[in-house]
């Protein structure tokens, strides 16, 4: 009987372990977040299990999760979905049924996942995308690309710029209706991240024409030169993104090389002479006072030249749009950017703000108390639908 307690007892830890999610109080349906953070967290853990027996890599495993949450391209009655390339990038494309006798307004969407995850059709997304079309009367392009660890950095920045450069020639809007004064290019955490880069290489293509109208940021990632900034520091174990899982499929961005990861885990990966760059990320001075904390910016720790000769990814504007100087900034259209307070890379989007703002650029920032990261594509949560009509409202008043 003893023996059986024991096991009992040994198992009842065990599952404790995983339900139990520490949150903040203001989270709303905090049960709701705690089993998907617990089942969430199984699978990370059973993933690189797998990794370690050597049968399937850790990226992978996520792709085949991932893969059963997509939906087919099925049109409703207010919005026609279609699949096709541009440019050989698979989009899925959702035009609003409804007659209208103008040209419409369009949004190029970026899927999130960390680069080495996720798609336009996954069920989260495609309700991302269907509603804003439907709400915002919009034809919304949602775009996919390669993704690691097949393919690294600059692959999915590419893949991205080319189906937006595709999108915006003058025959493909007209083949869809689209206004070309009235074009967003929107992306949720990784997808922010390229949203954002290559926003700041169209204005160096002499070829496009078009000028985007906004460019919309939801919770993005910014940067990879500093993964001590406050919120870093007090979100690392915040659902539903881990510092431990953002620093792996960073690193898994640029290389399957381990070396990396571990060398952005200690926060000393950064090459004595690319010093010059923290100060586009020096949160002491980037970050409002309220998000400081008393938290106390230290002098960076510089790594080998060895990681950044190798993978110099990491170093490159494209990869961390918050390296370009402010003489790019200033060319940047109507930005809106959202961040929320549990979130790891929340002082990425705080300190793009501070910096849009004083290169004279139009930012418009909404901070969610209560959200987390992840908050606008958990069909499960209230909060999903929250903050996806405030994103489209603001679109329709501004786009």
């Amino acid at each position: 009987m003893g023996r059986k307690l024991l096991y009992l007892l040994i198992v009842g830890l065990f599952v404790s372990y995983y339900i139990y999610t520490p949150l903040p109080d203001n989270i709303e349906e905090p049960w709701k977040l705690t089993l998907i953070s617990t089942s969430m967290k199984a699978f990370l853990h059973l993933a690189s299990f797998a990794e370690f027996l050597g049968l399937r890599h850790f990226a992978d495993l996520m792709m085949l999760t991932v893969a059963i949450e997509e939906v087919p391209p099925t049109s409703d009655e207010n919005v026609t979905v279609t699949e096709t390339k541009f440019d050989n990038v698979p989009v899925r494309v959702y035009v609003p049924k409804r007659k209208l006798d103008a040209q419409r307004r369009a949004v190029f969407f970026i899927h999130g996942g960390g680069w080495c995850s996720g798609s336009a059709a996954l069920r989260n997304y495609d309700l991302v995308s269907r509603w804003t079309a439907e709400k915002l009367d919009a034809v919304v392009i949602s775009t996919n690309y390669r993704l690691a660890p097949n393919h690294h950095f600059p692959t999915q920045f590419e893949d991205v710029y080319n189906a937006l450069r595709w999108f915006l020639l003058e025959n493909i809007l007209e083949k869809y209706g689209v206004n070309p004064e009235r074009i967003c290019v929107s992306g949720d955490s990784s997808g922010g991240n390229l949203a954002a880069a290559v926003i700041q290489q169209l204005l160096d293509n002499p070829e496009v024409k078009i000028k985007l109208k906004i460019q919309a940021l939801l919770y993005p990632s910014l940067q990879f030169l500093d993964f001590e900034s406050p919120s870093y520091q007090e979100y690392s174990h915040m659902p539903l993104l881990y510092k431990s899982l953002m620093v792996r499929v960073t690193s898994e961005y640029f290389t399957t090389d381990r070396s990396l990861e571990k060398a952005m885990l200690s926060n000393q990966h950064v090459p004595a002479e690319s010093s010059h760059l923290f100060k586009f990320v020096n949160w002491s001075s980037l970050l409002p006072e309220r998000f400081r904390k008393g938290y106390i910016y230290k002098t960076p720790t510089y790594g080998s030249s060895e990681l950044s000769q190798k993978y110099p990814g990491f170093l490159d504007v494209r990869a961390s749009p918050l390296l370009a100087d402010d003489s790019k900034l200033r060319g940047l259209p109507l930005t809106y950017v959202l961040t929320v307070q549990y979130d790891i890379v929340r002082d990425d989007g705080l300190m793009y703000v501070t910096r849009l703002r004083n290169a004279g650029v139009q930012v418009t920032h909404n901070h969610v108390e209560d959200g987390f990261h992840g908050a606008l594509a958990v069909p499960e949560l209230k909060i999903t639908y929250r903050v996806l009509d405030q994103y489209i409202d603001w679109l329709r008043k501004n786009l």
